[in-house]
């Protein structure tokens, strides 16, 4: 337990990373390139792209389960969050938790009840477990939610009448 002697380097990495997310200090501001800033659906859907690309990088250097499942539970939800915020009033603000994403899903007509409380179930039963558990991702795992992430957000691309601003094509 900590009685005021936490680490200077622990403090130091906290006090930067604060001000960092507060773009406090840091002259220009340097953002990730191929993120669109246009519109928030356009900022999610090419999140979730960014993302994907990111999964193909950990699935080419093999073994990076854990993180491959994790990243593309976040693109399936920016996939989803994407088409909600282009074709709905929906706002960011409204996607605060990880399970609504699933549920809204079907309520906005993107899935069929069955298939977004699925994904929601996988979600809530099998991230947990292979983030927080002490389960063991497999390759079979990683590959399987690889092609959900990728299944998902091109049909999310296919939705949104806005036109597209998919990166992964």
């Amino acid at each position: 337990m900590s009685n005021g002697s936490d680490p200077a380097a622990v403090l130091t990495a906290l006090d930067r990373a604060q001000d960092a997310f507060e773009m406090v200090g840091r002259g220009r501001t340097a953002f990730e390139d191929g993120i669109s800033a246009d519109e928030d659906w356009k900022t999610q859907l090419t999140k979730a792209c960014r993302l994907l690309e990111v999964v193909d990088t950990l699935q080419s250097q093999d073994g990076y389960y854990t993180a491959v499942i994790e990243v593309c539970f976040g693109a399936i939800e920016r996939s989803i969050e994407a088409y909600a915020l282009a074709m709905t009033n929906d706002t960011l603000q409204d996607f605060r938790d990880h399970q609504f994403s699933y549920e809204r899903a079907h309520q906005i007509g993107l899935f069929e009840r069955e298939t977004a409380e699925a994904m929601k179930d996988l979600y809530s039963e099998n991230r947990t477990e292979s983030y927080y558990g002490g389960g063991r991702p497999t390759q079979e795992q990683a590959e399987a939610m690889t092609n959900l992430a990728n299944a998902v957000h091109q049909f999310a691309v296919n939705q949104i009448r806005k036109g597209s601003v998919c990166l992964c094509d």
